[in-house]
């Protein structure tokens, strides 16, 4: 089973997120701030991170990069979709810049968000 993090300091989306995902049958953790989600992402070593842009203590900016320069290398290859209200072409420039792998722009469809995750993971980890 594939295990998503999903970080976002609104616990509205953070909850709606992680119901939608794991309907999917994707096992789910979330954190509500970047310096939470980038100690989570180290112990627990997802798949897939969905992450918000503007977030107290440490932004996903931020937290994309750190994952990116992870010294084993295990989650600077891990996905990153970035959550974001965020999303002109200026900012998505800077998203992929620090690594983010894709984007979804805040407010956003279930249905978009379902389909950029399982293009982001690899084939046959979603259960049928």
């Amino acid at each position: 089973m594939s295990h998503v993090l999903v970080v976002d300091d609104d616990p509205v989306i953070a909850d709606l997120v992680a119901f939608r995902l794991g309907r999917l049958g994707l096992e789910i953790s979330v954190e509500s701030d970047g310096e939470a989600g980038l100690a989570a992402a180290r112990q627990l070593r997802p798949d897939l991170v969905v992450l918000d842009w503007m977030m107290p203590r440490m932004n996903g900016l931020e937290v994309c990069s750190a994952l990116r320069s992870d010294p084993d290398r295990v989650l600077a290859r891990t996905p990153v979709l970035l959550l974001t209200a965020k999303a002109q072409e200026p900012d998505l420039e800077r998203g992929f810049a620090a690594g983010a792998t894709d984007f979804v722009a805040k407010p956003f469809s279930t249905r978009e968000l379902i389909s950029r995750v399982t293009a982001a993971l690899p084939p046959g980890s979603i259960p049928a």
